[in-house]
């Protein structure tokens, strides 16, 4: 049985972009999460061990944001990806939204988003190619 564990409007304050301003005033984050993974067993057994530790996977979502440094939302969405992907082996996909609200356009808009996803099986390695 697959199921989706959704983390929403996650908000963290961190130091991204290409100017300089935003590498020393830093702003504000808005992240959702999907991961998608087979539930069959936590659902039978209502144990966490067989499932994906949420409280765990926004500790790495925190913790890249926060401290790590990007000049694209592309690189930070990666990496947010991959650490999930590294630190939760029964997680077959991850889903990712940042928002940056605080985007220096000089216009008015509510914010700058990327959008992407990887699963476990983007991962491997390709032969034959």
């Amino acid at each position: 049985m697959t199921g989706r564990i959704t983390l929403s409007n996650m908000v963290f304050y961190g130091y991204h972009g290409d100017l300089p301003e935003e590498n020393t005033l830093g702003q504000r984050w808005n992240v959702d999460l999907i991961l998608t993974l087979d539930i069959a067993q936590a659902a039978a057994t209502d144990h966490l061990r067989h499932t994906v530790d949420y409280t765990r996977v926004y500790g790495i979502c925190r913790e890249t944001v926060e401290k790590d440094r990007f000049k694209l939302i592309e690189a930070l969405a990666g990496h947010v990806i991959d650490r999930i992907l590294d630190a939760c082996p029964i997680v077959d996909a991850v889903a990712i939204t940042i928002k940056k609200p605080s985007v220096p356009i000089a216009g008015i808009l509510d914010h700058v988003a990327v959008e992407t996803s990887k699963s476990r099986a983007d991962r491997l390695p390709r032969t034959g190619l």
